[in-house]
């Protein structure tokens, strides 16, 4: 009865080993982007593999998370923020956390007999136009638009 036990108890453990194996094997494998990843990029490609969807939130808790289905070179573009994510197929990856940092950054642009700027940068910008000292227009410039005013002097920040 003894040896009965025993070779139960080896049953067992073989059976946990191969178990735990294939669970291993199941796990999302994530190639990219590395965790803690950031950048002022907001296109970012996803490159993983044994998974069938993306879970992606502003917040740890994943309470109102936007899903994606996993494809070749899934490639999401994400505002200004902090990220995490998670792939989910068999099982869940790790939650890893990226980073989309703003830029702002606008380029002075010779438009025909004057000049206007472009806002070359990330974020939305409001841009004062100044003629002087006098303040003569107030403009609202979306990532890569471009404002024409008269003025001699542009002055820029976020909205």
């Amino acid at each position: 009865m003894d040896n009965l036990y025993k070779v139960d108890a080896v049953l067992i453990v073989i059976s946990l080993v191969v178990v735990m194996g294939l669970i291993g094997y199941a796990r999302p494998l994530v190639i990219a982007p590395l965790d803690d990843y950031a950048s002022t990029e907001g296109e970012i490609l996803f490159s993983i593999e044994k998974a069938d969807k993306l879970l992606i939130d502003d917040n740890l808790e994943f309470s109102s998370p936007t899903e994606y289905l996993l494809g070749d070179g899934l490639e999401i573009n994400l505002d200004p923020g902090v990220y995490y994510w998670k792939a989910v197929g068999v099982v869940s990856s790790k939650v890893r956390t990226l980073t989309i940092n703003s830029e702002v950054n606008f380029e002075l642009k010779e438009l025909g007999d004057g000049y206007g700027v472009v806002n070359v940068g990330n974020v939305r910008l409001n841009v004062d136009v100044y003629s002087g000292d006098e303040l003569i227009e107030k403009v609202k410039l979306n990532p890569d638009e471009e404002a024409r005013a008269e003025g001699d002097k542009f002055v820029g920040g976020l909205e």
